[in-house]
């Protein structure tokens, strides 16, 4: 058996499918950074000249080769790359032999993964009443984020606003939705110190990203009030990364991307985890082939609490000029990965679990997409963290 092509494609919203075809058996994964995509389908052309013709049924021994065979690595382009292809592969190992992937690590630890919402807005009642709107969906939780741009030492009007958008969820619905907040990483030392003391009496599930993943060591210890769950880690790629974090950082929640981190890294970083008593919330604001592979890894992992996904999402509608599409939009069965009464369900079916409609793939990338930087400024024309 050996590959025979790997291509690219990008896909509405902003989205980049990779496909693996080998001895007349297709596999699908997904690549992110959006904001760097033409290099991310570098990455992937360069990646495919060394293992076209090679095995695919090798796995763990072609995923080595990618990441070892260069003198340089690392980085989300090169991970994103890795990923992307490594999933294709395990959705050709699982259609070959008839079995979901989630078999091939361990089998079943659950049933279900409970998930949560985005919501926005500027304004308290904006916020109120999509968390309305996402209670009658069914979900019981949600995540918002704190705030726009930030300097290092910013006015305590911006503090405010975010506590008060908080605030007003909880005293709208009291402690029936859980409320989660995400810095982002763009807020710096001195801010996030002053927004985790406002947003204490809420009682949040977890903070996401309270500083840059560069900056983690600093959230060890006192540094923040230790009442609030702290969780971050999208921006890491390998158990290397996470092996620095869970050593040295206090953090409650670690957040891999299954398109960084591909499916069998993420399931050992999670087992990593849970050795330091760590739970798992898998970072996927992204697209379906994504999240299909992370809920196969989610099914086996039995530390992972709650599960992110995109339906919904302002990204999908038109944002910054993006064409439109929905997290189902390419999904001959949708149903597979709709969320029911606030849960996500792993798919049984063979590989990823899911069907791709090929034709509206193909013509999606015939018109593709671009996403230039979104630069922010302060007050004082310094660029900001996004």
């Amino acid at each position: 058996m050996k590959i025979e092509r790997i291509q690219t494609f990008l896909v509405a919203p902003r989205w980049i499918f990779v496909r693996i075809d080998a001895d007349g058996l297709t596999g699908w994964g997904e690549s992110i950074v959006p904001k760097r995509a033409l290099a991310v389908i570098g990455a992937v052309q360069d990646l495919a000249r060394n293992i076209v013709g090679e095995d695919p049924r090798r796995i763990e021994d072609l995923r080595q080769r990618m990441y070892r065979g260069s003198f340089y690595r690392g980085g989300p382009v090169l991970a994103t790359a890795i990923a992307g292809i490594e999933q294709a592969l395990w959705d050709i190992k699982g259609k070959m032999l008839g079995v979901p992937i989630y078999e091939f690590l361990g089998g079943l630890a659950r049933d279900r993964v409970r998930a949560y919402a985005w919501v926005g807005g500027d304004q308290p009642d904006h916020v109120v009443e999509q968390v309305a709107e996402r209670m009658a969906d069914g979900y019981t939780a949600v995540k918002m984020n704190v705030s726009g741009a930030m300097h290092y030492l910013d006015s305590f009007d911006k503090v405010k606003a975010a506590a008060d958008r908080v605030k007003a969820v909880r005293e709208a619905y009291g402690d029936a939705v859980d409320i989660a907040v995400d810095f982002h990483g763009r807020v710096h030392r001195a801010m996030a110190k002053m927004l985790i003391q406002a947003l204490v009496p809420y009682h949040l599930m977890f903070i996401e990203e309270p500083l840059l993943e560069e900056c983690n060591e600093l959230v060890h210890g006192g540094v923040f009030d230790r009442s609030i769950p702290i969780a971050t880690g999208e921006r890491l790629y390998t158990r290397w990364d996470f092996k620095t974090l869970l050593g040295e950082s206090a953090v409650d929640i670690i957040q891999p991307d299954i398109s960084f981190t591909g499916i069998h890294e993420l399931e050992k970083i999670a087992r990593m985890a849970e050795a330091h008593d760590v739970a798992v919330a898998p970072h996927c604001p992204n697209g379906p082939i994504s999240l299909a592979a992370t809920l196969q890894a989610d099914a086996c992992l039995p530390n992972v609490v709650i599960q992110e996904h995109s339906a919904g999402m302002h990204y999908h509608t038109g944002y910054h000029g993006l064409p439109s599409a929905d997290l189902w939009a390419y999904l001959t069965d949708p149903d597979l990965l709709r969320v029911n009464e606030g849960f996500l369900y792993p798919p049984q079916g063979p590989g990823l679990g899911i069907g791709l409609d090929e034709e509206r793939i193909g013509k999606s990338a015939e018109t593709g997409w671009e996403l230039r930087d979104v630069i922010w400024r302060n007050a004082d024309g310094t660029v900001a963290e996004w």
